[in-house]
């Protein structure tokens, strides 16, 4: 099992920007991609991005050319430079690590606790 630790989460202005960080711990030889989910209020949760252990990417639609999923396999560590802001980019935002991705799919085994990123208008 992999525990993860979200920071970076806060309160930004329309076209802002916050970086979000994960550091994964445990099991970390198991992770073949990392990513983001996020969950806005009364909505369900939706993939924003993740990649994989050899650097590829994928994003929603709704986020692509605004943001940027990175890792750092040294530091165990995914980033997530959100620009651009809008308010309704609003949500709490999980990260995740391992299970099953192919194409625009991302299921997850394992999730962090959250991080509230809130966009004001």
């Amino acid at each position: 099992q992999v525990q993860l630790v979200e920071s970076g989460g806060g309160l930004v202005q329309a076209g802002g920007s916050l970086r979000l960080s994960c550091a994964a711990s445990g099991s970390i030889f198991s992770i073949n991609a990392m990513g983001w989910y996020r969950q806005a209020p009364g909505k369900q949760r939706e993939l924003v991005a993740y990649i994989t252990s050899g650097g590829s990417t994928n994003y929603a639609d709704s986020v692509k050319g605004r943001f940027t999923i990175s890792r750092d396999n040294a530091k165990n560590t995914v980033y997530l430079q959100m620009n651009s802001l809008k308010p309704e980019d609003t949500a709490v935002y999980y990260c995740n690590a391992g299970g099953y991705y192919s194409g625009s799919y991302y299921y997850p085994e394992d999730w962090g606790q959250g991080t509230q990123v809130t966009v004001s208008s």
